[in-house]
């Protein structure tokens, strides 16, 4: 992989060349990273040590918040660092380790959206079956199988994006190492590397996205023939923060990379900054204030860990 690169080393133009915007920009991602950090693993112990949560629903989500916690250390402190320093370059390996890490998280998070909203499926339209269609077992060879396909496109996203020669200019319009900005600096014709990459960014995004349109479908036709208005509000309830979250990942996945290499401007960085530090932020607020089972099992910790001290 790469063998064909003659640079070394790259330089992260970052998100900004103005001295003066980047201590505050230090500032302001340092705290949104703390702040990931703390939700995300707060909801994995939350999880962990409330047995009302031990569901599959509650499942999936400590691997999505453990997949949003990876995959916001892969950007976040190699942002930082650059940030705080003049020196902003980077090796070829590193690159490519960074970008190898984050398509691979990024296509697990996809995976596990899907499965997400095939547990409420199930869960508001076969209720009856629902422990034995979602069983332990087939919750983790579903997360198994989502971390075995994303490894394997993860190897043919580097191999396509890194495979080619980069023999000119060296600097990647970009605060990490993305497709994009790094496929313009090769030499070598890029076409097949874009149209396979195209092909598996759409089988990935576009083939969950189907999974969770008509899992979100049935679910629509089943909640409307629900004859109580409080069944058919707490149905709602369960899947709202789900889709919230879809929102906010496929909104920005699509914008970025299911539209032509040509048609790519500097709001990409904009958007990047949104998927990659601000969502995986915003993820364990939306599963926690909007949901009821997640509040309870606080409050019941913060009342066991109060009469321990």
């Amino acid at each position: 992989m790469g063998r064909n690169h003659t640079q070394t080393k790259f330089i992260l133009l970052g998100i900004t060349d103005s001295p003066c915007a980047q201590t505050p920009l230090f500032v302001l991602f340092l705290l949104i990273y703390i702040v990931t950090l703390v939700g995300n693993v707060g909801i994995i112990v939350l999880v962990r040590v409330s047995p009302s949560l031990h569901t599959p629903m509650y499942f999936f989500l400590t691997h999505f918040a453990f997949i949003d916690v990876c995959y916001s250390t892969v950007v976040s402190p190699r942002m930082l660092a650059d940030l705080s320093s003049e020196g902003k370059t980077i090796s070829f390996s590193a690159c490519m380790m960074q970008f190898f890490t984050l398509t691979f998280f990024a296509t697990i998070e996809c995976h596990l959206l899907a499965m997400m909203a095939y547990d409420r499926h199930v869960a508001i339209c076969h209720p009856l079956l629902y422990m034995t269609v979602i069983s332990s077992r087939v919750c983790w060879q579903l997360v198994a199988s989502s971390y075995l396909f994303a490894f394997l496109s993860a190897i043919i996203y580097t191999w396509c994006t890194f495979g080619g020669s980069f023999c000119g200019p060296n600097r990647i319009n970009h605060f990490f190492c993305d497709a994009v900005p790094l496929l313009k600096l090769v030499c070598s014709d890029t076409h097949s590397s874009e149209m396979t990459i195209f092909a598996f960014v759409s089988i990935n995004e576009v083939g969950t996205s189907v999974v969770i349109l008509l899992s979100y479908i049935s679910i629509l036709r089943t909640v409307l023939r629900m004859c109580s208005a409080q069944s058919r509000a707490r149905a709602f309830q369960t899947c709202a923060s789900h889709l919230m979250a879809v929102a906010l990942f496929f909104g920005t996945a699509f914008f970025m990379y299911l539209q032509p290499p040509s048609s790519h401007r500097s709001l990409d960085k904009m958007v990047s900054i949104i998927y990659t530090v601000v969502t995986p932020m915003l993820n364990p607020f939306i599963y926690s204030l909007r949901n009821k089972e997640v509040k309870g099992a606080l409050v019941k910790c913060g009342r066991r860990l109060f009469i321990c001290l």
